[in-house]
């Protein structure tokens, strides 16, 4: 068994979980304020930013869809402050600069009370400053690079170091991996990552030698070449691994060339960080037996919370063969808190929405509570799992407790004495704590 990351980073370094539970239930309920507008509105508007179309279409299309299951078993029990709740559903098309442009459209013409949306890191960093100018709230439900804590901004996917870091580690210590393959699309999320992968594990002690890194286009089709150079990589007498960063729909022909070219988990393993169930719904997975995925959540999880939860997904989609996966469960923790939040507050004043959620704590899906910190990352297991014949993922490691998210990594120069807290006095994403200035280095 390795050794567990740690379940409290440094970015604990003042009792973070503690006091941020007992600030956030000191705050007082808040009037009406710039949101007044907007409850004074038959309904109140939630808008979902997904692609539903174009590369993207594959993973996003069905975190559109429990969303509207969501909202629909909201206003089942009573809407939210005495109000229905109404979908605005918009399509970006995997189109980087259109999301900006919806994202403006939702805050600025329809008026909604938050936002629930977005896949890749390129969509998120091009909606942010929309989000900010307009003092507008998103929740941003899929694994990410960190190095970013915005106050408009919930991040409730994995941070590094509870994903891509415990599964270098999970590979490392469980399956004696020395030599490195870094394989991601070309944007934001995977080259970040990357760096900080390739930081850590040089920290560890690998040398720049047994380290490949190699980046595709979004879509990318012909991995002929690639997974050649992978096998040629992965034949040097040491234990190889493949750490994968691909995103969207260029999965499927990836993983097929590896069974085509008789890449066994037994031989090169994979562990992918964006391929759950509902990927491998369209691809065969018998070829893939044995390769990995590092999640917070499998569809696979035994417990009471998953099992109703997957119960109510399969009536509300009419379709039993549905999966869920991972950022599926991400939006029902944050759509549980934001309803939280606004019920604490009063009011969809978005001012007053973002001051509540911190110390927010609701059920997660694998037995336990997710709670959202001051950094606006909220707590998670860690889980590494092992892809079945039938398509879904069975967990072989997980962490023995939550990990907090790290919005900034220890393992950056700029980055490691950086810390974020949204709490008033600081209300700052990237205080030094070296300096003891808001603003970064």
């Amino acid at each position: 068994m390795t050794s567990a990351p740690r379940t409290l980073s440094r970015r604990a370094f003042a009792g973070i979980a503690a006091k941020g539970a007992a600030a956030a239930a000191l705050l007082p309920t808040l009037s009406l304020g710039a949101g007044q507008a907007l409850a004074a509105d038959a309904t109140i508007k939630v808008g979902i930013l997904h692609s539903l179309s174009g590369t993207m279409a594959i993973s996003e299309t069905t975190l559109k869809d429990v969303m509207l299951m969501l909202i629909e078993q909201q206003n089942a029990k009573g809407g939210l402050l005495g109000k229905k709740l109404e979908a605005v559903v918009v399509d970006p098309a995997s189109n980087w600069p259109l999301f900006a442009e919806k994202a403006k459209d939702l805050l600025e013409a329809q008026k909604v009370a938050a936002v629930f949306g977005c896949w890749t890191s390129v969509s998120r960093k091009s909606v942010l400053p929309v989000f900010e100018q307009d003092d507008g709230i998103l929740f941003y439900p899929v694994q990410y690079e960190g190095e970013e804590s915005s106050r408009n901004v919930f991040y409730t996917g994995a941070a590094p170091n509870q994903q891509a870091v415990p599964a270098v580690d999970y590979l490392m210590n469980e399956e004696g991996v020395e030599r490195w393959v870094l394989a991601g699309t070309d944007y934001v999320y995977p080259r970040t990552t990357n760096k900080i992968l390739e930081a850590y594990l040089k920290l560890k002690g690998v040398g720049a030698d047994d380290i490949m890194i190699n980046y595709t286009p979004f879509g990318q089709s012909d991995w002929q070449t690639i997974v050649s150079e992978i096998k040629k990589f992965g034949s040097a007498g040491k234990k190889t691994a493949v750490v994968s960063t691909i995103n969207g729909d260029a999965n499927v022909p990836f993983y097929k060339e590896l069974a085509n070219q008789g890449v066994k988990a037994t031989d090169i393993p994979v562990v992918a960080f964006s391929v759950g169930e509902e990927e491998l719904a369209g691809l065969d997975t018998k070829p893939l037996v044995g390769h990995l995925a590092a999640w917070n959540y499998f569809m696979s999880v035994d417990t009471p919370e998953n099992a109703a939860f997957i119960k109510a997904w399969h009536k509300f989609i009419k379709n039993d063969k549905r999966v869920t996966n991972d950022p599926m469960e991400a939006h029902y923790i944050g759509f549980n808190m934001w309803v939280k939040a606004v019920e604490k507050a009063g009011t969809i004043d978005h001012d007053a929405v973002i001051d509540a959620m911190i110390g927010v704590s609701v059920p997660n899906l694998t037995g336990g509570y997710a709670t959202m910190m001051p950094n606006h990352h909220i707590t998670k297991p860690v889980l590494i799992g092992e892809i079945q014949g039938n398509g879904q993922i069975n967990t072989v490691w997980e962490t023995p407790g939550l990990v907090v998210g790290d919005e900034w990594s220890d393992y950056l120069e700029g980055s490691k004495d950086l810390i974020a807290d949204w709490r008033k006095p600081m209300n700052c994403g990237n205080f030094n704590v070296k300096s003891g200035k808001c603003g970064g280095v």
